[in-house]
């Protein structure tokens, strides 16, 4: 079992940066895939980021790439999301989620493949 736990949302204007957090309990997290998705009013959810088991291949949303970055602390249970350049488009609710069944060797990408997710911090970007 994890159960995880988003901080760090808020509402910040367009241009500038977050950094969202995720701490998880249960021992799987060092083995976990971990992923960021949002999803915003009247939209689906949608994926933003992931990252293997120890930060070794991380994967973006065209929509983010090369604004975000994803990490992770293992000795902490904790990944992050840094966000850059926030435009109004960014403003969701955002969401981390774990994948524990395959060692974390994996990106995913699709929500069905994760197994526990956080209930969500808001970010949004408005001057």
């Amino acid at each position: 079992q994890v159960q995880l736990v988003e901080s760090g949302g808020g509402l910040v204007q367009p241009g500038g940066s977050l950094r969202l957090s995720c701490a998880a309990s249960g021992r799987t997290f060092s083995r976990a895939s971990m992923g960021w998705f949002r999803q915003a009013p009247g939209k689906e959810r949608e994926f933003v980021a992931a990252i293997t088991w120890n930060g070794g291949s991380t994967y973006f949303a065209d929509s983010v790439k090369g604004r975000f970055t994803i990490s992770r602390d293992n000795t902490k249970n904790t990944v992050y999301l840094q966000m850059h350049s926030l435009k109004p488009e960014d403003t969701a609710v955002y969401y981390c989620a774990a994948e524990t069944g395959s060692g974390g060797l994996y990106l995913r990408i699709l929500a069905h493949e994760y197994d526990y997710w956080g209930q969500g911090t808001q970010v949004t970007v408005s001057s």
